[in-house]
Parts: structure tokens; C-alpha cells; sequence
């Protein structure tokens, strides 16, 4: 269904990645209450329970296990990997819906699903949000306090492999000025979710 329909649809994809820390939640978050800005946010698929305060179908749609498998064996979603044991993935037709009606969309996904994205949506834009310095990702990373050593070893480790394969993106913004960097987020959002 998406390969086949997407050259023809009036609307726009908009795809952000950022390794853990680089705040990509934050600037979307920040991004998409600008008025200028006419884009939605699509919203993913995880195996993983919910945090607390999190909402079906506005922060993740929650399935278990084997219902994510069966609905990836399907073929329902745009890209999808594991990571921590748990999948995650973006349901295609919402996004499809949305485009169809001709909104620009916005992906907020890891580089590995990037990459699936951009096999089927090669005219999409990619947009990287990196931090300026290693050493900084990682202190943000620990002033979380959110995780265990192991965890936090293992996002560094995979921060690592996103930063190294992600030259291919369209668009870098280098997130050490929250401010600039929204801004630019914004004036990206606002042209392109125009088709200017």
C-alpha cells in the first residue's frame, strides 16, 4: 500500500531522528506548537509498557508482543525495530491517511527506521538533530537519572552508531542553543509543510 501510493500524495513526510539526548522530543514538542507550523506528529507502536502519564494513542499506541508481530508480518508498518527488548514502530496508514489529506506528517524515529523510510519514501525530509560534543550527549544522558549504568552504556553505544550513520540526512541542526535550534526547526517545518 505505501510504495505504491506515495509518489501521488499531496501531502508532506518529515522525518527527525536524534540519537537519546540530543532533545529532538523537546524541539519537536516545542517546533509543533508553533503557529506556523501546519505538521501533526505521527504516533508510534510499542511493545513496551507505559510510563506513567503516558497516553494510548497520543504517546504510543501499546501492544504486546505478538500483536506487534502479527501486525509487522502484515506488512502495517512504515519501518519498525527492537531496541531494550522491546519493538517499536510507525503505523503506516495513519500516516498514509494524513499525507493523503494532504498534511505534512512528522516522524520522530530512530536512524535504523530512517533508513527503512527512506526505501519507501525517498522524497521525504530528513532531518538529524546532534549535539556538539559526545561528551555532552553523554552528561545530558546521566543527568537524567533514569537509567542504570548498563542502560545508559548501551544508549552511548547505540548514540555512537547513529552519529556515525547519519550523514545522509538532508538537514543537521546542532542542538546547543534550544532556542536557535527551535527556530530552525520551525522555519524547516513551516517551508516544507508548505511544499515552498
Amino acid at each position: 500500500m505505501w510504495v505504491e501510493g506515495y509518489g501521488d500524495l499531496p501531502g508532506h513526510l518529515v522525518v527527525v531522528s536524534g540519537p537519546s539526548g540530543s532533545g529532538k522530543s523537546t524541539l519537536l514538542r516545542r517546533a509543533l506548537q508553533d503557529p506556523r507550523v501546519k505538521a501533526r506528529l505521527s504516533v508510534s507502536a510499542t511493545t513496551r509498557p507505559p510510563r506513567p502519564g503516558e497516553r494510548e494513542g497520543i504517546d504510543y499506541y501499546f501492544m504486546d508482543p505478538d500483536e506487534f508481530a502479527a501486525a509487522r508480518a502484515r506488512g502495517e508498518f512504515l519501518e519498525c525495530a527492537e531496541f531494550n527488548q522491546h519493538w517499536y514502530g510507525t503505523p503506516a496508514r495513519p500516516v498514509f491517511e494524513a499525507m493523503k489529506a494532504g498534511d505534512c506528517v512528522v516522524l520522530e524515529i530512530e536512524v535504523k527506521g530512517a533508513l527503512q523510510v527512506r526505501e519507501k519514501a525517498p522524497s521525504a525530509l530528513f532531518v538529524f538533530i546532534d549535539v556538539p560534543r559526545f561528551s555532552e550527549l553523554e552528561r545530558r544522558l546521566r543527568a537524567r537519572g533514569t537509567e542504570s549504568e548498563a542502560a545508559l552504556h548501551r544508549r552511548l553505544v547505540r548514540a555512537r552508531w547513529e552519529l556515525e550513520h547519519s550523514t545522509w540526512y538532508d538537514v543537521r541542526i546542532v542542538n546547543d542553543d534550544l532556542d536557535q535550534a527551535v527556530a530552525c526547526l520551525v522555519h524547516i517545518l513551516a517551508e516544507y509543510g508548505h511544499g515552498e
